[in-house]
């Protein structure tokens, strides 16, 4: 049994090879000929749990991501193809059917009506298959009304100072006593505030800074993160906090904004700290004041406008019925169904002296300015991106029992706490949840933020602004993938099908449904599939051979770029 296991080996070395372990079966069949064949697909998946090769891929393109668009010194303007005759034609087709139906129900002609709706539907088939992002005229909705709220700001808050913000995205250039101009950019950290003491491990040099509790706890130090009192710890705030931390970032950008007087533009990861409070790295494109970044957050807050929830009205054993004829939850002792999520809302909006359900606020922030090319540019890079393989509670792992202690805990508390207006716990406040149904049980609602893995963050792990750069992810992928193609061109000693690069995860294969190869999802169990052990083992060799390809390619441009360096300099 000391022995490890031979698919434990398997699976170890492809994660060495970079090969993935879940790749998905797709099988593609030639149209002309009517040959099959099983094409593996990597899983793309992001979190290392799950397939660690995809997500430290993943991780990759994250890193080259954030490199392109941190130091940029020119607006990040993506190339846009014109597009082409066949669309505008299009267009302009569809703008006529519009015409002519608006002209037929002014004139109340039904029938031609109808016939001019299966027109446009055949053209909005047309537009939608046509090179172009977006949608050329979207369906009609019915817009609800929108719930106003006042925005004055609170007057325990700090003024936030307010500019019109420029159309522009690169930061200021600063020029040195030596005459050179640099334009730096800054690693912020974002953190909430305090709930209770907890221990600490701060090192300042090789001095270990004493914690509150009188000792000097080292890196592995059982009861690092956990609260000194944890009788007096508010698990409450701490929980809430958490639920409404991604509410509180996207306020915190638009006041940056606002102060800053540009469109601050960032990219970084949200991950937990110790003590399992979420916090947040950005990479920042520009400098501001340090000064100004703490005025902007001491006047950050984010208000919920939720339905007060101060005190449990109902125990979990004892929980409304719902009761079908009302199609309504009603209290169990006096049959009066509860008041839904509309009306609650409402009483809020016609009270003047209406408060929030809670207000989150920023705690302390860290903001370090970086220089394009230091050495700690890279760095800083690699920290904002250490964990986003994980997901958020796998970046504060419990490895003792009080740290154990305190991670169930903060779980008790949110288990109990209402996640969104759809949340069954709202059924313990009295209030119906928004778009009830039958079978809510209030501690049991199944949303991210009762997770364990979560621990009460529901936002996206990836932050990154809409004018980074000029290329996206899957602009990145598809651009290395390219590179890769152009480079395998130049060692054509291989050229069977094994030494392909592997496909991208997040776009359709090559040729489409409508092509020549036809794509379907294939069985692990079809006759014509192979064992997932033998597929792993040809795709390992597959992988190296496809490594060797590179690198001899690589040698060749080298050889030749030196071949042409020394001919010019003779």
């Amino acid at each position: 049994m000391r022995r490890p296991a031979a698919r434990d080996v398997l699976r170890a070395a492809a994660e060495h090879h970079g090969v993935c372990i879940r790749p998905v079966l797709l099988r593609r069949t030639d149209q002309d000929t009517g040959r099959t064949e099983i094409i593996e697909v990597p899983c793309g998946a992001r979190l290392a749990a799950k397939c660690k090769p995809c997500a430290e891929r993943n991780r990759r393109l994250r890193i080259q991501q954030i490199r392109e668009g941190w130091h940029l010194d020119t607006e990040p303007v993506p190339p846009v193809e014109p597009p082409g005759t066949d669309v505008v034609d299009l267009v302009h087709r569809r703008a006529d059917l519009e015409f002519e139906r608006q002209r037929a129900l002014m004139l109340a002609e039904l029938e031609q009506v109808a016939a001019l709706d299966e027109q446009i539907g055949e053209t909005d088939a047309a537009l939608a298959d046509a090179p172009i992002r977006g949608t050329l005229a979207p369906a009609e909705r019915r817009v609800k009304p929108r719930r106003r709220r006042s925005t004055r700001r609170r007057q325990d808050s700090a003024d936030l100072p307010r500019l019109p913000v420029a159309a522009r995205t690169v930061g200021r250039v600063y020029l040195d006593a030596d005459g050179q101009t640099r334009r730096p950019s800054t690693l912020l950290t974002v953190t909430l505030p305090g709930y209770g003491s907890v221990h600490t491990a701060v090192r300042r040099g090789a001095y270990l800074v004493p914690c509150e509790c009188g000792n000097r706890h080292g890196e592995r130090d059982p009861v690092l993160g956990t609260p000194l009192d944890p009788d007096g710890y508010d698990y409450r705030r701490a929980a809430l906090d958490a639920i409404h931390f991604a509410g509180l970032l996207d306020r915190w950008w638009q006041n940056l904004r606002r102060a800053a007087g540009w469109r601050v533009q960032y990219a970084g990861a949200v991950e937990l700290q110790r003590r399992l409070a979420p916090h947040a790295h950005f990479a920042v494109r520009g400098t501001l004041p340090r000064k100004l970044w703490r005025q902007v957050a001491e006047a950050t807050y984010h208000q919920v406008w939720w339905p007060h929830f101060d005190k449990p009205v109902y125990r979990l054993d004892r929980t409304p019925d719902w009761e079908a004829e009302r199609s309504s939850y009603v209290d169990p002792k006096t049959r009066e169904p509860l008041p839904d999520w509309d009306s609650s809302l409402d009483a809020i909006g016609e009270d003047p002296d209406a408060t929030p359900a809670h207000t989150v606020r920023l705690g302390r922030i860290d903001p370090r300015g970086i220089n394009h090319g230091d050495k700690d540019a890279e760095r800083s890079i690699r920290y904002v991106t250490k964990y986003i393989t994980k997901d958020v509670a796998g970046t504060a792992r419990a490895t003792s029992d009080p740290q154990q202690a305190h991670f169930e805990r903060l779980r008790e508390e949110l288990s109990t706490l209402p996640c969104a207006p759809t949340c069954a716990n709202w059924l313990l406040y009295g209030v119906q949840p928004k778009n009830a149904k039958p079978g809510l049980v209030p501690g049991r609602c199944k949303g991210r933020v009762h997770q364990p893995a979560s621990l009460g963050f529901t936002g996206r792990r990836v932050l990154v602004s809409r004018q980074w750069s000029a290329r996206t992810v899957a602009d990145i992928r598809a651009d290395n993938a390219a590179w890769v193609r152009a480079v395998l061109a130049i060692d054509p000693e291989a050229d069977d099908q094994a030494d392909a690069p592997e496909p991208d995860p997040g776009a359709a294969p090559a040729g489409g449904s409508d092509g020549r190869y036809l794509y379907e999802l294939a069985r692990p169990d079809d006759p014509d599939v192979r064992p997932y052990q033998h597929r792993l083992l040809a795709a390992i060799t597959a992988r190296d051979r496809w490594r060797q390809r590179i690198n001899r390619a690589r040698s060749k441009l080298s050889a030749t770029a030196s071949e042409e360096g020394t001919g010019r300099a003779a």
